[in-house]
């Protein structure tokens, strides 16, 4: 190994950051993407051997491009011709090949592919479970097995939703056109989405491993759409929702893996750095005049992160900003969140009085019977907590949340039993 040579950390976290721009820019040229996926991780495999040797070159992702390129017109050209590959050599001894290649594919190249692919992710003939998965394959390059635990299902499974929502991009009149300016914006907002979707499946997952994996991977993908609009005020919001959600991690569940709720959290262990950035980014994006969900969501978090201890945080305003979110985007669980704050303010019958409403649409929805359950707890309508709560395990969807339940329940009989002693 050479001086310059890289060590296997650099190697490993230089080829994940250049795979969004490496098989973006593949796709355009090839306009498959399994081709473009497979051309990627050829041209990874040839950089791991030679890049020991040789040292890294200037331009990572130019160097990927260009071999990647010529690895898949290899493959074409052996299929069709049943010729023999060149000899690695040949393929590899790039030396200054990179460098006119780097200077043609210029930074406007670059963004525009990098959409092109996030974009198609978000296809709009696709459900959005299938967004999802896909981003993570295509763009993050995560293993399908990862994938497929994330999402509580099998291997085959996960790989047979891969394989239909390529097809479905693949039947598509315009599957790798670049979206016109009105489709652009549209689409930025699903993309936007389908990071917050990425993020929100690795906040619920059953496993810490799982959590960090994807809220890791929504949080980079979300810094790298902020490199693309970084002006836009949504885009910082969406950044900022996510690391001050994200930096909350470690005190979230106690060494058993049991739910810690917010107001039990140790403040000590949050992540103060992922917090400072995320506040930053909320106040530059406030500086925009221009609110949207993202921003409102990102501004309840900052009031909570800037709770030094449980009791100084000023629910009044948390429960005025869902307030306005509840204007900007109207939703059942919007209101049902802010019924917890509501509570705080103005206490448990306030709360009730918001949830019960919502029982239609949040029928099959967990953390809907959970704060009901919790809220008629206070109000000592026991009988109907012991049911709600019931209801809300049966929907529980990791251990961690039946667990909680469970517990709410262990303390409502141990309420009761300690009732006639309290006479």
């Amino acid at each position: 190994m050479s001086e310059a040579s890289p060590d296997p950390a650099w190697l490993a976290c230089a080829l994940a950051a250049a795979r969004p721009r490496v098989v973006s820019a593949l796709l355009r040229v090839f306009r498959d993407l399994d081709i473009a996926e497979e051309a990627f991780q050829e041209a990874s495999l040839r950089a791991l051997r030679t890049w020991p040797r040789t040292g890294p070159p200037r331009d990572v992702a130019a160097w990927l491009i260009l071999v990647g390129r010529n690895c898949a017109l290899d493959g074409t050209r052996r299929r069709a011709r049943q010729a023999p590959l060149p000899a690695e050599e040949a393929v590899t001894d790039l030396d200054d090949a990179e460098t006119p290649l780097a200077e043609a594919i210029d930074a406007q190249a670059y963004r525009d592919d990098i959409l092109r692919l996030l974009f198609i992710c978000c296809h709009p003939d696709l459900p959005a479970t299938q967004q999802v998965a896909l981003a993570l394959r295509i763009v993050s390059g995560l293993p399908v097995a990862r994938i497929a635990r994330a999402f509580l299902v099998s291997e085959a499974a996960m790989e047979q939703r891969l394989t239909r929502a390529k097809a479905r991009i693949a039947r598509s009149p315009v599957p790798y056109g670049a979206p016109g300016p009105a489709e652009r914006a549209e689409r930025l907002a699903a993309v936007a989405a389908m990071l917050y979707l990425v993020f929100n499946a690795g906040y619920s997952a059953a496993t810490g491993s799982e959590r960090a994996v994807l809220c890791d991977e929504a949080i980079r993908l979300g810094r790298l759409l902020l490199r693309l609009f970084s002006t836009d005020p949504e885009v910082m919001g969406l950044l900022a929702l996510m690391l001050l959600q994200h930096a909350r991690s470690p005190a979230r569940f106690d060494a058993d893996g049991e739910i810690i709720l917010l107001e039990e959290q140790d403040r000590g262990l949050w992540r103060k750095p992922m917090i400072a950035e995320g506040l930053a980014l909320v106040d530059k994006a406030m500086r925009h005049r221009g609110p949207g969900p993202y921003q409102v969501q990102a501004a309840i978090a900052a009031l909570h992160a800037r709770a030094a201890q449980p009791q100084a945080t000023d629910w009044a305003g948390i429960d005025a900003l869902y307030a306005a979110l509840e204007r900007m985007q109207p939703s059942p669980v919007v209101t049902l969140n802010r019924a917890v704050a509501t509570t705080k303010v103005a206490g448990p019958a306030a709360g009730l009085a918001l949830v019960e409403p919502l029982a239609g649409p949040l029928q099959g929805y967990f953390h809907f019977h959970g704060l009901r359950g919790a809220l008629l707890m206070q109000l000592g309508r026991n009988d109907e907590a012991r049911e709600a709560m019931g209801r809300a395990i049966a929907l529980a969807g990791t251990p961690a949340e039946a667990a909680h339940i469970r517990r709410q329940l262990d303390r409502l009989a141990g309420d009761e039993s300690a009732a006639p002693e309290k006479i």
